[in-house]
């Protein structure tokens, strides 16, 4: 399994989201680097995401929800920044998700 991983639910439909792309990026001196891209299965989650091993430091998960709600949602991209302070850990970074809100927390 990817030291990153994440789950998507559409809240407004009480499901998974399925097939939403999503990318993991890692904050560098020059600017963002992408690792990996991904979308999301008929469990709405992203299982393999990137390297097994990520240096501690400040990642994003950038999820494409336009694709999730075809253009009609309120936010067309949503960005989550997180830091990794301990690369040996398993970081899951979930969002519910509704045309009109969404939230995130730190999973397991």
């Amino acid at each position: 399994m990817s030291l990153v991983t994440t789950h998507v639910l559409d809240a407004a439909q009480g499901r998974p989201a399925v097939g939403v792309p999503v990318v993991l990026a890692a904050q560098r001196e020059s600017g963002w680097q992408t690792l990996a891209r991904g979308h999301t299965d008929t469990d709405g989650r992203v299982r393999e995401l990137g390297p097994d091993e990520l240096a501690a430091g400040v990642y994003r998960l950038t999820f494409d929800t336009d694709a999730c709600f075809a253009g009609a949602g309120f936010y067309p991209e949503i960005t989550v920044t997180f830091r990794i302070t301990d690369p040996t850990a398993h970081h899951h970074v979930p969002i519910l998700l509704s045309p009109f809100a969404f939230t995130t927390y730190r999973g397991s």
